[in-house]
């Protein structure tokens, strides 16, 4: 099982970052998605999930300004965020969690660095 997350970086506030989670050895399809981060100091928060289904939801401080999509055929998932602030400023760790009842699996990346200047 690999989750690899990438497309971080240095940004200022105001530009925008996209980033990916490349997956393999899971069966993505059955799996809600979701992108978590960590700041320094911090505990790790959820930023958003998407289901199989496409269903998707925000933390508050990002809605409206970061975007969470997938493709299935890919088997990738995407955050598009636009808008940076400082605040956002952490470690973008990618995961999967499967909805299936009798599949149970939780698998987690490694991060991506966004730091966003002011």
């Amino acid at each position: 099982v690999q989750l690899q997350a990438f497309g971080g970086g240095l940004v200022r506030a105001g530009e925008s970052l996209r980033l990916s989670c490349a997956t393999s050895g899971i069966i993505f399809k059955i799996m809600r998605m979701g992108w978590y981060r960590q700041a320094p100091g911090k505990q790790r928060e959820l930023v958003a999930t998407i289901t199989s289904a496409g269903g998707t939801n925000y933390e508050d401080s990002v809605k409206g300004r970061f975007t969470i999509s997938r493709d299935n055929a890919k088997t990738a998932v995407y955050l598009q965020m636009t808008s940076l602030k400082p605040e956002d400023t952490a470690v973008y760790y990618c995961n999967a969690r499967s909805e299936s009842a009798i599949y149970n699996a939780d698998y987690w990346g490694k991060g991506t660095q966004v730091t966003v200047s002011s």
